[in-house]
């Protein structure tokens, strides 16, 4: 156990969250926790080992070998993940290119997966458009606060997952909780937030022209199917693959093993319980395996997303 660290979160109290995470991470000192960045080297919000450390600080220490041969063309470490506790509707929004965003924002954009963890009855999500628009349609749809009207709107339930590459409009809605892959960014471009203001009356910036120049306007494409790997112990079913990450989701109901050799790999437990290399975990715990760090054992009746590159 002594190569895996073992990460805490840190917290965001956006307006649209619940109290779900809160609950879950014994959180006394804020009102409610929209997201938990459970891994994360991002300065917005990094993630912590036990003794305070941040794990970008122990990324530079352990130096690039602890990402992998397959990560040597990304100059910072590539993911970021979160949990999202929805109560309310997160607005429409979308995200840029890796182009787009390093010309413009000074950092990379943003590819995301997301896992449904939990979902009210008729809770859903917008993702991409119904059909094929013009950017005219689009610009038309905002102006008039008619753009859900265009989107499509899918129901969702736990277990299921949804690839949302940069440039797919889209969001999340009220009742869901989700944990979201992505790459490491936090460049957002909101484009409607249904009229909202925040505790001193203010509604949210909408950044609607870069969204025009950045939304994809075909119609959104299904989901993957996805690929499973049934060996003693688990079942290991590939989720969600980009260049960015690969999510696989194991479902376990004994021992298994992994291995890295080319890649780091996350570890965010889902549901369950059970021990990493002889270490107790629960559900939400989030583990950072470094590349070449051999095999690890993994036991227990529970359910986790691996995340690699």
């Amino acid at each position: 156990m002594s190569n895996i660290l073992k990460l805490s979160p840190s917290f965001k109290d956006y307006i649209w969250g619940g109290n779900k995470l809160m609950t879950q991470y014994g959180v006394k000192d804020m009102d409610r926790v929209a997201e938990a960045w459970v891994l994360s080297a991002h300065p917005d919000g990094p993630s912590y080992l036990p003794d305070g450390t941040t794990f970008a600080d122990k990324l530079a220490e352990l130096g690039a070998n602890a990402m992998g041969k397959n990560c040597a063309n990304f100059k910072d470490f590539p993911q970021l993940i979160k949990l999202i506790d929805a109560m309310s509707d997160l607005s429409v929004q979308v995200h840029p290119s890796d182009e787009y965003a390093l010309k413009n924002e000074g950092q990379f954009g943003k590819t995301e997966m997301w896992y449904i963890l939990d979902a009210d009855e008729g809770a859903g999500i917008y993702y991409g458009f119904q059909k094929d628009v013009t950017r005219a349609e689009m610009e038309e749809a905002i102006r008039t606060n008619t753009l859900t009207d265009i989107l499509r709107f899918v129901p969702v339930q736990p277990g299921e997952s949804y690839f949302i590459p940069s440039g797919t409009i889209h969001a999340i809605g009220k009742g869901l909780l989700i944990a979201e892959i992505q790459q490491n960014s936090n460049v957002t471009y909101r484009v409607y937030d249904y009229g909202r203001k925040d505790a001193q009356g203010n509604t949210r910036p909408l950044h609607v022209e870069k969204a025009l120049e950045v939304s994809n306007l075909t119609r959104a494409a299904d989901p993957a199917e996805p690929t499973q790997t049934i060996v003693e112990g688990g079942v290991f079913t590939e989720i969600s693959s980009c260049e960015y990450f690969t999510v696989t989701k194991l479902e376990a109901d004994g021992t298994v093993t992994i291995d890295n050799p080319d890649s780091f790999m996350a570890v965010l437990i889902t549901e369950g319980e059970g021990t990493i290399d002889g270490e107790k975990f629960v559900q939400y715990d989030t583990f950072f395996i470094p590349a070449n760090n051999g095999e690890v054992e993994l036991s227990g009746k529970f359910q986790a997303l691996l995340s690699e590159v």
